[in-house]
């Protein structure tokens, strides 16, 4: 799938998880059924467009709650994406991951691949998941840590809240101020490095990852076919080699690999049938 055609599908994908287009202008978060319904994606609940929850707002919700309560239904439905899809949702669905996206298109005099230390970075996503999505949501009731600290995807939800209604800007404290200079960021870094938040931060991330290599849709390499060029890792933006390692859990499986694979020894599947998608 080339490029064009992803990015077509990832603003699709976002505009149907932020269907409810007269929240931008009335101001009001949508409280319909389907925000019963978590998305697949990092889109937060409390974007005025949202119809759908976020499952990690929703995860830290229901750990945070007084009577503590097993997360059933939100771990159910990530593990059921992921197990579909795995880090596929990253590359197409995700809403901020189309942001980053966008972002990582404006030009700029020198582009970051990888650096020192970039490989150890990787391991952050998950200590987030750990600390701030699932232990200090246990232990301070009521306190989504996550969403209320660190999420950018939360502020920018928070902004276009606030440009509809500007009535929310008397009750901004140092948190939002805190919040808005993490988001600042995450969108300089963004023209720079490839989707930077999704390698170092995002606790989705982590939580879909492990399951690329046991989902449905899977990355395969034909070894007969393969020549060792090498031109599938340098288009790489996650710095994956897909030759060697297709199902690798960094690889958001966006396809740039396949299409560039002068030999056409890479291509995407399903696990039962390996019949191309």
């Amino acid at each position: 799938m080339d490029n064009k055609k992803r990015i077509t599908i990832q603003g699709v994908a976002t505009l149907l998880q932020n269907a409810n287009i007269k929240g931008f202008f009335t101001g009001k978060i949508y409280q319909g059924q389907t925000k019963n319904v978590c998305v697949p994606g990092l889109n937060c609940y409390s974007c005025p467009g949202a119809i759908g929850a976020c499952p990690i707002g929703s995860l830290q919700n229901t750990l945070s709650s007084y009577k503590f309560k097993f997360p059933y239904y939100v771990l159910g439905l990530i593990f059921f994406f992921g197990a579909l899809f795995g880090r596929m949702i990253c590359g197409f669905i995700c809403p901020f991951g189309f942001v980053q996206d966008i972002l990582y298109k404006i030009p700029f005099p020198k582009k970051i691949k990888t650096f020192k230390g970039d490989k150890l970075l990787r391991n952050l996503k998950y200590i987030v998941l750990v600390v701030m999505v699932i232990i200090l949501p246990i232990f301070f009731k009521l306190t989504p840590v996550f969403c209320k600290y660190l999420c950018p995807s939360g502020t920018l939800a928070g902004i276009f809240l606030l440009l509809s209604n500007t009535k929310l800007f008397s009750v901004l404290g140092g948190r939002f101020a805190w919040k808005v200079s993490i988001l600042v960021i995450v969108i300089l870094i963004s023209i720079i490095v490839s989707r930077p938040f999704c390698k170092y931060l995002c606790p989705l991330g982590a939580m879909y990852a492990p399951f690329n290599k046991i989902s449905v849709v899977q990355m395969t390499c034909d070894n007969e076919k393969c020549i060792a060029c090498k031109a599938c890792q340098k288009v790489c933006d996650m710095c994956v080699d897909p030759s060697t390692m297709p199902n690798s859990n960094e690889c958001i499986r966006c396809g740039k690999c396949i299409s560039t694979c002068p030999t056409k020894a890479l291509k995407m599947g399903n696990v039962f049938t390996n019949n191309k998608i």
